[in-house]
Parts: structure tokens; C-alpha cells; sequence
């Protein structure tokens, strides 16, 4: 990608963030319409999982280590299970709505795939950035 021209890449770096802010907009859209359609507002409550879920690793990870790799650092571990956990609320605050009977089952399917297109959008901003060859660091 480097013998390319400078605005060939830059178009290519441009769509790349244009299909992250339809990802993350898609979320978004799933996330309200799992409330607004079925006229109860619970299920917005695991969006607040998403606000927490970042805040592990801008808190706690260190600059020099890589989540991914092991470590012996225990605030590296720590932000490991704070993360996880944040991840399970998010799939887990859906379904204890759903099991309580506060929420319908089409709610709990958008919520679902909210989360599973949020996913998506990490994982492919996680991509994007090793194809750069200098990469976050935290990540």
C-alpha cells in the first residue's frame, strides 16, 4: 500500500472510517429502535455498559503492554476482567430483562445484534489500525 498515490490512500482511509461510522450508527439505530419499537425503555440500559466498557483500558493498561499477550502485570490483569466483565453485562443485561418478562423477545433480539455490530466495528477498527504498522499501543 505504500507505492500508492498520496490521495488514493487517503480516499481509502476515508472509506475505511466511513464503514466504521455506519457500523457504530447501525448499533446505535438497533440500540434505540430495541427500545422505541416495543415502547419500554429498559433495554437503553445496557448501553450503559458500553460507556463503561472502554474505561478498564484507558485507566488501567499500561502503554508498553499488549492486552492480548500475557502478562504478569497486575493491572494489565486487572483491566483483562474488567473488560470481560463489562462484555458478559452486555450480553447478560438483555437476557435477565428478558428472563424477568420486563422486555419481549424481538427487544431482546435487537439488543443482541446492537451488541454483535458493535463488535463488528471493534474488530474491525482493531484491523484497520494493524494495517497502519503503528497501531494503538493500549490495544
Amino acid at each position: 500500500m505504500a507505492d500508492l498515490p498520496g490521495y488514493v490512500r487517503s480516499c481509502l482511509d476515508t472509506g475505511k472510517l466511513l464503514f466504521l461510522a455506519i457500523l457504530v450508527s447501525g448499533g446505535i439505530v438497533l440500540q434505540i429502535l430495541a427500545c422505541a419499537l416495543y415502547n419500554n425503555w429498559w433495554p437503553m440500559l445496557s448501553a450503559i455498559t458500553y460507556v463503561i466498557l472502554p474505561m478498564p483500558l484507558l485507566f488501567f493498561a499500561g502503554s508498553d503492554d499488549s492486552i492480548f499477550s500475557e502478562s504478569d502485570n497486575s493491572w494489565v490483569n486487572f483491566t483483562k476482567f474488567l473488560t470481560g466483565f463489562s462484555t458478559i453485562g452486555s450480553i447478560a443485561i438483555p437476557c435477565i430483562l428478558k428472563h424477568a418478562g420486563v422486555i419481549c423477545w424481538g427487544a431482546l433480539a435487537m439488543e443482541l445484534s446492537s451488541f454483535f455490530v458493535f463488535v463488528l466495528a471493534m474488530m474491525c477498527f482493531m484491523g484497520m489500525n494493524n494495517d497502519d504498522g503503528y497501531g494503538y499501543s493500549m490495544l
